[in-house]
């Protein structure tokens, strides 16, 4: 298991929550022991105005992440979105995944959404919902030629993964699909992964989209 400092551990699991969570929930989830470690923890992250605290259903104190309205308006956005599918995938895998920037030879600087500490897997994230356009699959198959790419420039080769939100997003991209970019992910060793976003990240990134999208 990827290793996490306690407070990135308490975030990556609200993130992914589809409600709020006591203080025993949390330790249980994360493994954080003793107890007390939660509760202060999340004690700090309230004073920073990271979660927000509240009497729960039966009475616990439960924690979520906190939104301002300026940020409820402007829903999760790519990053935010991202963030979770990362934490989603790096749970499924059992490792941590984050933002990287890798260097290759001549100098460039190549911004991968995400990777482990080893670079043994590299991934890239589309956070949509729903059947892509045309311009969103060139989108996402230049994310997988930039996936190919800078993985020639490291030994051994890590393994490449384009990770989606949507069952319909996904489709074109399976490799049971009909489409040539379908064949040419396969064929470059790009495989495909879905993550399941709780409810509530699904609703915001919802409300981006139309927002997006929206005629001007």
């Amino acid at each position: 298991m990827y290793s996490m400092g306690n407070r990135e551990r308490i975030l990556a699991e609200l993130r992914i929550a589809s409600r709020p969570l006591d203080d025993d929930e949390l330790a249980r989830r994360t493994g954080i022991s003793p107890r007390q470690t939660v509760n202060g923890i999340c004690r700090d992250l309230e004073k920073a105005g990271v979660l927000r605290r509240r009497s729960g259903p039966d009475g616990k104190l439960v924690s979520e992440l906190a939104r301002d309205p300026e940020t409820r308006a402007a829903g999760l956005g790519q990053q935010a979105a991202e963030r979770t599918m990362l934490d989603l995938l790096g749970q499924q895998l059992g490792i941590r995944l984050d933002p990287a920037r890798i260097a290759v030879p001549g100098g460039a600087q190549v911004e991968i959404d995400g990777a482990d500490g080893a670079r043994t897997v590299l991934v890239e994230c589309w956070p949509h919902l729903g059947p892509p356009r045309s311009a969103q699959r060139h989108k996402v198959l230049a994310d997988a030629l930039k996936l190919a790419w800078i993985s020639r420039t490291i030994s051994p080769v890590p393994r490449l993964i384009l990770c989606l939100a949507d069952p319909l997003a996904a489709a074109p991209f399976l490799p049971d699909g009909r489409s040539w970019a379908a064949h040419a992910l396969h064929d470059l060793g790009i495989g495909i992964r879905l993550v399941d976003l709780p409810g509530s990240v699904r609703q915001e990134l919802l409300h981006a989209q139309r927002r997006q999208y929206r005629p001007g």
